[in-house]
């Protein structure tokens, strides 16, 4: 039985797909966005998250503590804090654990033209448990949001056990991506050429972040590559969330944004979809 890592599980989202669904986060990332604003969904492993900026300094944590200088996620600290201000951010748990807890409610979501819906991260990182855990869930409606960075064997394994794909093209250059998102896009556009050609429904996202993925260029690469697909429901444009920054001081870490001014507004540009005949929405 596979066991997987998970970090959040957000019930009664209706931007993850039709209807009203429930959504896995799963943890780790290959990839390195700089605007991400789920940094304890990049590393795999989990991690202690704190939010400093309430924090009343009252020490009742650090004397429970049995490793000040290294966190071994013990756990001890957390109902020590009288606010509630830390959290152990990723939790094991196998595939029959998970549908047993999906399946608690999944009947108001299938009431709701709804289901289920793995995102992350990046779910595909965490190939076999998924697939395991979608092997058990025949009758629920199966979503994904996905960056598309995986192996053509991977992708195409998870692909077959899904009911829609929600897939991001960031930037459509390949050099362009490989310098700000630290990969090449070869397998993301690959296994996005299987959803032009596939007989399963997709939307494309395109998250905008100002100087980098709201160009003009981007905006036509992407449309001209779209062209042509047979089951593409929509292009979702999602403006760059200016509070991204917020969880880093919570992971331990600082929100250094390169490559792109985060107060700067992002150019939203529907119409280049449009005249392609194509359907395009601003999330």
């Amino acid at each position: 039985m596979k066991s997987g890592i998970i970090f959040d599980i957000k019930q009664f989202a209706v931007f993850d797909g039709p209807g009203m669904r429930e959504t896995i986060f799963l943890k780790g990332c290959p990839l390195h966005c700089p605007w991400c604003h789920n940094p304890e969904g990049q590393i795999a492993d989990p991690m202690l998250m704190v939010s400093y900026a309430a924090c009343i300094h009252c020490e009742r944590c650090s004397a429970v503590c049995p490793s000040p200088d290294d966190c071994i996620l013990c756990g001890r600290c957390i109902p020590e804090c009288p606010l509630g201000l830390r959290r152990i951010a990723g939790e094991v748990i196998t595939a029959q654990e998970l549908e047993k807890r999906i399946r608690k409610d999944i009947d108001i979501y299938k009431e709701n033209g709804g289901g289920i819906t793995l995102s992350g991260g990046e779910p595909l990182m965490q190939h076999d448990f998924i697939i395991e855990f979608l092997d058990r869930i025949p009758d629920i409606h199966k979503a994904i949001e996905t960056s598309g960075y995986a192996s053509p064997e991977v992708y195409d394994a998870v692909y077959s056990r899904l009911d829609l794909i929600i897939q991001d093209i960031k930037i459509f250059d390949t050099h362009e991506h490989e310098r700000i998102i630290g990969a090449d896009n070869t397998m993301i556009l690959r296994n996005a050429e299987k959803l032009k050609h596939g007989d399963k429904p997709f939307i494309i996202r395109i998250p905008l972040i100002p100087g980098i993925t709201d160009t003009e260029k981007n905006y036509s690469q992407i449309s001209s590559f779209l062209q042509g697909s047979r089951n593409l429901m929509r292009v979702e444009l999602l403006p760059y969330v200016k509070a991204a920054g917020a969880k880093y001081q919570m992971v331990g870490r600082k929100y250094e944004p390169v490559f792109f001014n985060p107060e700067q507004d992002p150019v939203i540009n529907t119409e280049i979809f449009e005249k392609r005949n194509m359907r395009c929405i601003v999330l």
